[in-house]
Parts: structure tokens; sequence; C-alpha cells
């Protein structure tokens, strides 16, 4: 469905969900040598504009989740029930993976890539 905007509500999820993937790549960047198994703090992947929430998670698993380009870090009850199965429950978050188009828009946007 196309909003206002002229974007489908996919497109407009997708830019919410890598805005905060970007946040946690500069986030991933400024981690110290070494650090890889320590707690860090990693901004919620979520698609709701207003999330601030944080995942503490260690680097290395950062890393684990973004080795698929169409997985988010997501906290319980964050998911969205459309676009999305949960492919990982953790202590503390979820791991989500977008399907169809909401996956395709992801992969193609990842910084990654």
């Amino acid at each position: 469905m196309q909003g206002k905007d002229g974007r489908t509500d996919a497109e407009r999820i997708a830019d919410n969900e890598t805005r905060f993937r970007d946040v946690n790549e500069a986030i991933r960047r400024g981690s110290w040598p070494g650090e890889d198994d320590g707690a860090g703090a990693f901004r919620c992947e979520c698609a709701r504009r207003e999330c601030n929430r944080l995942v503490t998670i260690s680097p290395r698993e950062y890393e684990r989740v973004r080795a698929n380009p169409r997985r988010f870090l997501v906290l319980p009850g964050h998911q969205a029930p459309r676009g999305e199965a949960v492919v990982e429950r953790r202590r503390g978050y979820l791991v989500v993976e977008k399907l169809g188009e909401a996956g395709r828009l992801a992969e193609a946007r990842d910084p990654r890539g």
C-alpha cells in the first residue's frame, strides 16, 4: 500500500530499520580491537521510528546477526507482524529476517553489500 509520500509500507519500514542499522554499523566501527566478546550497546533495529531502546550484546554477536543482510536485531515485542519472521530468540533480544519485498529492500540497502 502506498502512502501520501508515494512509498510503500515496506519502503517506509525499510528506511527506518536501515537507519538504525547504519547507527549500529557506526557503533561497531568504534569498538576497540579485542572487545569482541565484551558487552556492548546496540540500537534496536525495529521499524518503530520512535524507538531508541538499546540491546546489550557483544560486537561478536552483532557480527553474527549482520552476516545475513536480511537479518535485524530487535527487542522482544518489537518484531513486525508482517514482512519478517523471528529466526532466533536470545536472552534479551530477537533476530528477525525480512521476507519478500522487505527482504529484497534490506539486502539492497545493506551498507556492507
